[in-house]
């Protein structure tokens, strides 16, 4: 095993833990949100994204500074990268600076004053982010190819 095997894995871990958080925001909590009372929602919602922006703060870099070591480490550079390698890192960026959108708009807004729009705003733009994570997971597995 090199320490290239380990890079990967942890760049791996990391967008697994993000992805997977996405997903469980989405397609697990929000619709199991339905049998509370609207402010009990606001209130579960805001302890849920707390935790996971928290989460997301950790692994974002490193997703990022995994990949980058990659391409230098293993690629020798941003001039030597596979097409797939530049769509991959395209999409991570793209969906570094979602993130940030979410954090500082919308989260912000909602730790402010919770709301069901604020929430809503946090959905479609947690939505679109993993839009993007399946399509960089989809280059991913193609890239070998």
């Amino acid at each position: 095993m090199t320490i290239w095997s380990l890079v990967l894995a942890l760049h791996i871990l990391a967008m697994a833990i993000w992805t997977g958080g996405m997903a469980y925001a989405l397609m697990v909590l929000r619709p199991s949100l339905g049998v509370l009372a609207p402010p009990d929602r606001l209130v579960l919602l805001g302890q849920t994204f707390r935790r996971f922006f928290l989460i997301v703060w950790h692994a974002m870099p490193l997703v990022l500074i995994t990949g980058w070591a990659m391409v230098f480490g293993v690629y020798g550079g941003f001039a030597a990268l596979p097409v797939a390698v530049n769509v991959m890192q395209t999409l991570g960026l793209v969906m570094a600076i979602l993130f940030l959108v979410v954090f500082f708009g919308p989260w912000r807004r909602f730790r402010a004053q919770p709301s069901a729009e604020a929430a809503g705003s946090i959905r479609s733009l947690i939505t679109a982010n993993l839009a993007l994570a399946a399509a960089t997971i989809v280059v991913a597995a193609f890239a070998r190819w």
